[in-house]
């Protein structure tokens, strides 16, 4: 009996004095964990160390760095300089730009166009043509690729390109896209000639424990065709019936396709993790930049765990305390931490009109029970919450003044800021804002508002149980 009091209390120690060592912690998070190890001390020593500690390992790391510092090397042309946001940026904006250009070296590049498409059907068919009609390359990495019909059809388009000599590159995430990894379509894949990889592969999830975590995933929605062409969005390729989650479906995205120079930079993005997965060098990979005269500035935006912690919670304060007078931003997952609820906060006390478009069911109860635990705290300031009813709203998107835009795959909550790898395009131009922010009304009028009312007859056992599931929310 003694002896296990002895290994009880070391274990405990151990892991407190681990989280009370870690400087990126944030006070919330290390009391989370001081909550789940007091009250479940066993459990929560086995749970901390699966998926305590946010590392991808020294040579993860390390590679990461060789990587960037040889595209900021050959590459630096199609990154944008710090200067063009002088140049290119209403002054209003521009600590936005700057800070975005601070997380990866991405700055705004001038020239671009961008065409909003209308629909799941729209957005496949318009892909797949662009394949057919590649002559050079087509370079495609989603988080999550099923063999459902769309994922078919792009997998289809891709091995014609191949066939035909064209050089295709397919990743997929080898947590959110493991079923297609081991399936008939990826090895038909591989025989026609299509390059693969896996990012993050879970092929030895024993080594990944004991280095990193499982889930650290690369959560990215990138296609880039001949260098000229880029679609950036919150679409995987999957359907709108999501088959894995059918019963929260349809799934509303939003898919952008863009031509100008920031398609070399999204390209790049996606050479990093093709760099990371395979060993390759940026030598193969073709970067091209034609600028359209009446186009607008815009640059790519990618983090993940290999960047430094915090930038994407930064960037979105950064652009919610840049708003002037409107806000609209739409999240399927809203966990935010400290520093993006806060900046929502004051932008409402200061006369912004904020309106946040979430979902009413959510695919995550966790998700779900932690989102509307802010609820109350936002609408006191004054903003305006509205609770979408077609499906699963997954789009990811934000709408500033009727100037500025960021659309990508980043969500709201701490799995986006912490976890996963993402990518995001931050533009600024009046007729694309102006796209995005009717198909934000779209979603409204298939919503229903939420009035302070309302949050407040919740019964005590809700609130409870939403505020339970906040506090520990760093831990989930």
């Amino acid at each position: 009996m003694t002896l296990i009091l002895i290994l009880h209390a070391l274990l405990v120690i151990g892991f407190t004095t681990r989280i009370l060592l870690r400087d990126d912690l944030s006070p919330p998070a290390r009391l989370a964990w001081f909550i789940v190890l007091n009250v479940l001390p066993y459990f929560g020593s086995a749970i901390y160390f699966v998926f305590g500690e946010i590392d991808l390992g020294n040579r993860a790391n390390k590679r990461h760095h060789q990587i960037f510092g040889e595209i900021r090397t050959k590459a630096a042309a199609f990154m944008g300089t710090a200067s063009n946001v002088e140049h290119l940026i209403d002054p209003l904006y521009r600590p936005a730009f700057f800070y975005a250009g601070s997380i990866n070296g991405f700055h705004p590049v001038d020239g671009n166009k961008a065409e909003l498409m209308v629909d799941a059907r729209a957005t496949k068919d318009r892909l797949v043509a662009d394949i057919d009609a590649a002559r050079d390359h087509v370079h495609v990495l989603y988080y999550i690729w099923l063999d459902d019909n769309t994922g078919t059809d792009v997998a289809e388009a891709l091995i014609r390109a191949a066939r035909r000599g064209v050089t295709c590159r397919a990743m997929a995430d080898g947590l959110g896209s493991r079923a297609l990894v081991k399936s008939c379509l990826w090895r038909q894949m591989k025989e026609a000639g299509v390059h693969l990889a896996v990012a993050l592969s879970l092929k030895n999830p024993i080594r990944t424990i004991l280095t990193s975590r499982l889930d650290l995933r690369n959560h990215r929605k990138i296609t880039v065709i001949d260098g000229k062409v880029t679609y950036c969005g919150s679409r995987n390729s999957a359907d709108p019936e999501f088959l894995v989650k059918a019963k929260f479906a349809p799934w509303v995205d939003i898919m952008l396709r863009f031509e100008g120079p920031v398609v070399a930079q999204n390209q790049l993005l996606f050479a990093s993790d093709w760099m990371q997965a395979t060993g390759e060098s940026l030598d193969q990979i073709k970067l091209v930049a034609k600028p359209f005269k009446d186009g607008f500035p815009a640059q790519v935006m990618g983090d993940g765990p290999t960047e430094r912690r915090g930038a994407t919670p930064q960037l979105f304060s950064n652009l919610i305390a840049c708003a002037q007078s409107e806000l609209t931003l739409s999240t399927p997952y809203f966990v935010p931490d400290a520093t993006v609820l806060e900046a929502l906060c004051a932008a409402a006390h200061r006369g912004v009109e904020v309106t946040l478009i979430f979902p009413k069911v959510n695919d995550s109860w966790i998700v779900a029970a932690a989102s509307r635990s802010f609820y109350r705290k936002l609408l006191e300031a004054g903003c305006v919450i509205h609770e979408f009813k077609g499906g699963l709203l997954h789009a990811k998107t934000l709408t500033i003044d009727g100037k500025l835009s960021l659309v990508g795959s980043s969500n709201l909550d701490l799995r986006s800021f912490d976890l996963n790898y993402e990518n995001n395009i931050l533009l600024q131009d009046p007729k694309t804002t102006a796209a995005i922010f009717q198909r934000q009304q779209d979603y409204i009028a298939s919503s229903s508002h939420v009035d302070l009312p309302e949050v407040l007859a919740w019964s005590y056992r809700r609130r409870i149980w939403n505020n339970v599931i906040a506090t520990i929310g760093p831990v989930l």
